[in-house]
């Protein structure tokens, strides 16, 4: 029998609707505070070209740390393996934003998906240019790999996180003094700050993943980055994309996704979907509540599991 993606994605749109335990929005940046967590948007982009949305599918919210999935690959474009000189590969264990980890590792953070980790990314793609022009060319990749020019950056987010971001100042500065972040940290961090403050839909942000998984390839035509590095980089968003939540979201999901405390998940299925959620609770882990509710159900919905042998697989 073959699987009607429709009518999953109206099921499980019906079932979060429902839920009353939605989470907590995200407090220490005031403007995520005042989201209503009453939404909850979900749309698949699939590999033969559909696009299929349930809820506030077309309701932009800031993507947050999911923007380190396309930041990796413009750092990756730049500089290659060298980056895994600054950036580890292993799951942290911690909380994103752990100083204790960094200084326990002297320096290096553990993989590119936690703040420090991002931040030493953001370093690289800085590359002796002003924070403009870095989060020029952020936005430019993204807008071409969704196919949509709309895409802008939340000022008022990132004037909010700006106010409030101390901790992510720490860390720069802390990498700064083992030579792991080579530009003045307030410069960094205007480019992570802004990079994060990109406001996107769950349509557009699964859109954007789509070359990941296509193997690399867009599209629309030609090839982002080699199927190496696209496979490298879902590996890293399966064991490093949740933070501390990495090893559960694996269990019970099964599939590469990137969360972010806006409440949105990128999801990847290699050769079938990309897949964005949002919901702006968020859970004890820091990742979107009915998000990961969603995707845990439409994993077992579809058997799109990685860990799925092929004929379960709809």
């Amino acid at each position: 029998m073959s699987l009607d993606l429709s009518a999953v994605i109206a099921d499980i749109t019906a079932t979060m609707a429902s839920m009353e335990d939605r989470g907590q929005v995200a407090t220490y940046i005031p403007e995520l505070a005042t989201i209503d967590p009453a939404q909850f948007g979900i749309a698949i982009a699939t590999a033969d070209g559909r696009m299929l949305t349930g809820g506030d599918a077309d309701t932009g919210f800031s993507i947050q740390s999911v923007s380190k999935v396309f930041a990796l690959t413009l750092a990756l474009g730049k500089v290659g393996d060298q980056l895994w000189d600054r950036v580890g590969r292993e799951p942290s264990g911690n909380a994103f934003n752990s100083i204790t980890q960094l200084e326990h590792e002297q320096g290096i953070p553990r993989n590119p998906f936690i703040n420090a980790g991002a931040i030493v990314v953001a370093d690289v793609n800085l590359g002796g240019h002003e924070p403009r022009v870095a989060i020029g060319e952020m936005l430019r990749f993204v807008r071409y790999l969704a196919g949509d020019d709309s895409i802008a950056i939340n000022e008022a987010v990132a004037a909010s996180e700006t106010a409030t971001g101390f901790r992510n100042m720490a860390l720069a500065n802390y990498m700064r003094a083992f030579d792991n972040v080579r530009h003045p940290a307030e410069l960094v961090l205007g480019s992570y700050i802004h990079q994060c403050a990109i406001e996107m839909s769950c349509r557009q942000l699964a859109l954007a993943g789509r070359y990941l998984m296509l193997d690399g390839r867009h599209p629309g035509g030609g090839r982002v980055i080699s199927p190496r590095r696209a496979r490298r980089i879902n590996a890293l968003m399966l064991t490093c994309g949740h933070y501390d939540a990495s090893g559960d979201f694996a269990f019970r999901v099964g599939i590469p996704g990137k969360s972010g405390v806006g409440g949105g998940i990128l999801a990847i299925v290699p050769g079938r979907a990309a897949i964005a959620v949002w919901s702006p609770g968020l859970n004890a882990s820091g990742n979107s509540c009915l998000g990961t509710l969603a995707l845990e159900e439409l994993a077992r919905r579809t058997g799109w599991s990685v860990f799925s042998p092929p004929e379960d697989r709809g």
